[in-house]
């Protein structure tokens, strides 16, 4: 079991719609299993305000996704062991705001709503023991969370994290 850091620096997010696709570069991050088998616990998502403007409404969800990033890349995320002295899980989970097949948000899968000004605002979820946020193998619609923003406000540049464990 490896727990991980995904991280993601001064992303300035897209509004989208569900069922669209997301636009590389403006979602905070994908998270997907590395293999078929592979289950993944998400523990705390968190997003930290960059906007110059004073007024930077941000609404982001974190949802499963109706169709998975395909040939995923990092961008501007990072994905880290958080034990320096644990071993990377045998298939590794994939992280990145990068695809050549775009990920969908489902329009029926929405886990989280963590909306917050991006003008210096702070917005964290954590999961108590035994209610994480899970996904299971790496197809749709169990295999994929998304963080990204929702259509609607004025959202300003973010950067943060996504804790999750491989199991």
């Amino acid at each position: 079991m490896a727990r991980y850091s995904a991280t993601y620096t001064s992303v300035t997010p897209v509004g989208t719609a569900d069922a669209a696709n997301l636009v590389d570069g403006t979602y905070q991050a994908i998270v997907q299993g590395g293999g078929s088998a592979q289950q993944l616990k998400i523990n705390e998502f968190y997003a930290g305000g960059e906007a110059a403007s004073t007024s930077s409404p941000t609404l982001l969800v974190a949802a499963r996704d109706s169709v998975v990033g395909g040939t995923v890349t990092a961008g501007n995320t990072r994905n880290a062991l958080l034990d320096a002295t644990a071993s990377a899980a045998g298939v590794v989970p994939v992280v990145g705001n990068n695809a050549t097949t775009k990920p969908q948000r489902s329009a029926t899968l929405h886990l989280l709503h963590l909306s917050f000004n991006a003008y210096g605002g702070i917005v964290r979820w954590f999961a108590r023991p035994g209610e994480e946020v899970t996904t299971f193998g790496n197809t749709a619609s169990l295999g994929e969370v998304s963080f990204s923003a929702y259509s609607g406000g004025t959202p300003g540049a973010i950067s943060g994290h996504i804790l999750y464990e491989a199991l």
